[in-house]
């Protein structure tokens, strides 16, 4: 086996005290999973163990996906794709009630992420989400209303998921040895949200043009969004408020008004 690739920002878990806690987050038996980056199939073993209904893995690297095929050809309803997953045609996935796990590449997993929760018909599929991130990014997309690590991820991620559980891996579980702790996170998927959002591309639209200068006010970016009569329907929105201050809800609402236009 080649070693690990640092422009596919590979780091292979290999401590199996890790893996079985990962696994331990929910029932895998019977279940259809997805695993993101198997790498070496630290995971992909244990998973096999605990009898799902199916598993698929996409990997982009070529020569990990070869060697996978030949490790577990023998295993009934597994398949997997040589695929990069920001590029990944979901509609080639036809189970539903999937459960999704993954260690991800630091470099591309917050977009991994939104790419998934912008992915409607692959969301009504999904019931759990496992995602191994860097720790940082991991406290931003799980960061609370008011706090530092709150905004635009943790605005994102909270319309469609909510966290069951989340702990710290430590870089030592690890080869090689990132830099930098990470950070599991279970999310279950929100069948149910109080807030209509046609398309999460316009909830990642406004969040993004209102933080592009997080420490000014609102009053003028806001009006790239909606029209002054549009504003006249949200009239408890402070437009003196930097947009850290502006609450989940409230940018649910702007969204909302936003796609009636």
């Amino acid at each position: 086996m080649k070693l690990p690739k640092k422009s596919l920002g590979q780091n292979f878990l290999i401590e199996k005290n890790i893996v079985k806690k990962i696994l331990g987050l929910v029932n895998i038996n019977g279940k259809n999973l997805i695993e993101i980056g198997p790498g070496k199939g630290a995971l992909t073993d244990e998973i096999l163990k605990l009898k799902p209904k199916s598993l698929t893995l996409i990997e982009k690297d070529y020569d990990l996906t070869k060697y996978l095929h030949s490790k577990y050809f023998l295993t009934k309803k597994f398949r997997i794709f040589n695929a990069d997953i920001l590029k990944f045609d979901f509609n080639k996935i036809s189970e539903d009630k999937l459960i999704i796990i993954g260690n991800l590449p630091y470099n591309i997993s917050s977009q991994i992420l939104v790419r998934l929760l912008k992915n409607k018909e692959l969301k009504h599929k999904l019931n759990d989400l496992i995602f191994m991130f860097q720790k940082e990014l991991g406290e931003r997309i799980i960061g609370e209303f008011p706090s530092k690590h709150y905004g635009r991820l943790s605005i994102i991620s909270n319309y469609s998921l909510h966290i069951v559980k989340k702990f710290l891996v430590s870089a030592n579980c690890f080869f090689p040895k990132p830099k930098v702790k990470s950070m599991v996170i279970h999310f279950k998927i929100r069948k149910k949200n109080t807030y209509k959002i046609q398309n999460i591309s316009n909830l990642e639209k406004i969040t993004n043009i209102l933080f592009s200068n997080k420490r000014k006010m609102i009053n003028k970016k806001i009006k790239k969004i909606l029209s002054t009569q549009k504003l006249k329907k949200i009239p408890e929105l402070n437009l003196s408020l930097r947009p850290e201050q502006i609450s989940p809800g409230m940018f649910y609402k702007i969204t909302e008004l936003y796609e009636k236009n």
